[in-house]
């Protein structure tokens, strides 16, 4: 896209993730008599290790997805709010994720200069929470956010539907894949203890003889806090669900097009690429530590698997038009910005969302709670836990 806009409006664009063109951007920059319009590219993870940037002034600074430098105390957030752009175009979808109170690092490069401390006394209410044992200031809402939208938009802020940008887009839809969860959920859920056969995705049971034994397959899961009983629970839906597999399987094999798997665990992973590569489809992964989007560009029928966190906030995917959610994400900024990866300018087919789910278990919570635009958290899970005490 920056390419094919240079191209038509005879821009010099660098590619600032190549220490070559870098060091050519950086040349060229100091020229003063310069007359060509120049562009510099570079994604956030590299920009807080090219500290010469901060020598820079007089340009103007855009962020794509500035979402990403909410987290002020981050490294790439606090490199950035300390370059001296002469112009900020920040550009997100969902720049606090429905959170006020992680917009502040925001307001900063827009120029307004409000203190955090009193940023969250005009805006955020709060109350301080007693927490197994400890105390901490809990967020129960937000106040005067007119005002703030106001000021927002003295500093530039300009807030629009896709539809006010002209920006139409196919329609969207979402189609759930109910399956039971593993029998073992069950259990778990009244006994708050169960071993897995991780071989089996059954309940563990010893077998050992002169040859050997299968102890080497057994995963304990313990939920002996709030905690663990919500990560277990979730993991016995879709990790070590027999149920889930066999449902994805089906789905792959119904189509021949380009898919895209959001998933949570690499484990998820790992055995849902064992079953793609056992159907001779091509494979691409979007995660922490890999990215190989190789398949997908160049392969029709290819599958590939993006973890929320690595890919759900940023990529272009409209060469694919459906999306297999495997396991569903806690968080609803994570949650919407994974279906605009498909959804977006570029996109000319229906978009499909096949969203997979175990009826009558947690995934039912914390689906209601991210179709009402919130996060699922810790005391979304106790409520639930106290209204089903058998699961």
């Amino acid at each position: 896209m920056v390419e094919n806009y240079a191209m038509n409006h005879c821009w010099m664009i660098y590619d600032l993730t190549n220490p070559k063109e870098f060091k050519w951007f950086m040349a060229a920059v100091s020229e003063t008599d310069n007359p060509t319009r120049i562009c510099g590219v570079i994604n956030y993870e590299l920009t807080f290790r090219r500290k010469i940037l901060k020598t820079l002034s007089g340009f103007t600074l855009m962020l794509d997805e500035s979402s990403l430098i909410q987290n002020e105390t981050a490294k790439r957030s606090k490199f950035i709010l300390s370059l001296n752009p002469e112009n900020v175009i920040l550009l997100s979808g969902t720049p606090t994720g429905g959170k006020y109170e992680k917009l502040w690092s925001q307001c900063q490069l827009l120029g307004w200069g409000i203190s955090k401390e009193l940023f969250w006394k005009q805006y955020i209410q709060t109350e301080w929470v007693e927490d197994d044992g400890f105390w901490r200031q809990k967020i129960t809402g937000y106040k005067n956010v007119d005002r703030l939208k106001k000021k927002l938009a003295e500093h530039g802020a300009v807030f629009m539907t896709t539809d006010d940008a002209g920006i139409y887009l196919p329609e969207r839809t979402m189609i759930p894949v109910r399956t039971p969860p593993a029998k073992e959920y069950w259990k778990f859920w009244n006994d708050r203890v169960i071993s897995i056969n991780t071989a089996t995705l059954q309940e563990f049971e010893l077998d050992s003889d002169f040859w050997g034994s299968n102890a080497d397959y057994e995963r304990e899961l313990i939920g002996d806090t709030s905690l663990t009983r919500r990560l277990y629970a979730r993991q016995l839906c879709g990790l070590y669900n027999p149920n889930r597999y066999k449902a994805f399987r089906e789905l792959v094999e119904s189509t021949e097009d380009r898919l895209l798997v959001f998933y949570n665990f690499t484990e998820e992973m790992e055995r849902m690429k064992g079953i793609v590569k056992a159907m001779n489809r091509p494979i691409s992964i979007q995660s922490g530590e890999v990215k190989d989007l190789g398949a997908y560009n160049f392969h029709s029928n290819s599958v590939t698997f993006i973890q929320y966190q690595a890919g759900a906030r940023g990529g272009n995917f409209q060469k694919a038009n459906k999306i297999i959610y495997f396991s569903l994400p806690e968080s609803w900024e994570l949650w919407e910005q994974s279906q605009k990866r498909i959804h977006r300018m570029g996109q000319e087919r229906p978009c499909f969302y096949y969203w997979m789910i175990c009826p009558g278990t947690v995934e039912e919570s914390i689906f209601s709670t991210l179709q009402m635009r919130k996060d699922y958290n810790d005391e979304l899970f106790r409520k639930y836990e106290d209204s089903h005490p058998k699961g």
